[in-house]
């Protein structure tokens, strides 16, 4: 037993945290969703095995998280890397198509390419917001704390990026229409989001 009571008190023992080898499994089996979100967030092949192997080392620093939330916290681990990496908040730099990101696609189903590819060409603080408050739906506030801006700012940044997303999904749709931009970023969320699952990636790339 991980929790035991003593006058009152939920005592927690040692066995109810997760360990570095919990953490460590957790990347061996997660490892295709864990590279996705970095890409996705980094957008650069480097930067995203970077961001992976910083993830991993601070997941494993003996961090006092319960095994139940081993996954989300080596998720989180993941997207703090990044941001320290990208620093997102001051950088304007959109990622060009270069032959790295060509090869690294090979690592990603190809019923998510084109969904892939339009994310990566977002700004980065586009990036950031669209894939931390829709695909891995962080709440407005911690985006905002994660991010270093208001909850105000974070609502209109991914109003932006989903009008973009739908932009590159319906290029021939009209530029002010907004809502239809909208509903088609919606369609590409859910999809790319079912992939971050590992048991889902599986199937997925089984089915090709």
């Amino acid at each position: 037993m991980g929790k035991a009571k003593k006058n009152g008190r939920v005592i927690v023992g040692r066995g109810a945290y997760a360990t570095p080898a919990d953490f460590k499994q957790v990347f061996t089996e997660d490892v295709n969703s864990l590279y996705l979100l970095s890409l996705l967030l980094t957008g650069s092949p480097d930067k995203a095995e970077q961001c992976f192997v910083e993830g991993i080392g601070k997941a494993t620093k003996g961090t006092h998280v319960f095994k139940e939330w081993a996954r989300s916290w080596a998720r989180r681990t993941i997207i703090q890397s990044a941001i320290r990496l990208i620093a997102p908040m001051g950088n304007c730099k959109t990622i060009g198509r270069n032959a790295d990101l060509a090869r690294c696609m090979n690592k990603i189903p190809m019923i998510l390419h084109s969904e892939v590819r339009a994310i990566i060409d977002l700004a980065p603080i586009e990036r950031f917001v669209f894939v931390m408050s829709v695909l891995e739906r962080y709440s407005d506030n911690d985006c905002s704390i994660l991010l270093g801006c208001t909850r105000r700012e974070i609502a209109i940044i991914r109003t932006r990026a989903m009008q973009q997303l739908g932009r590159s999904n319906d290029p021939a749709a009209s530029i002010s229409d907004n809502a239809r931009y909208e509903n088609t970023a919606m369609i590409t969320a859910p999809l790319i989001a079912q992939c971050f699952a590992p048991s889902a990636w599986a199937a997925t790339v089984s089915g090709q």
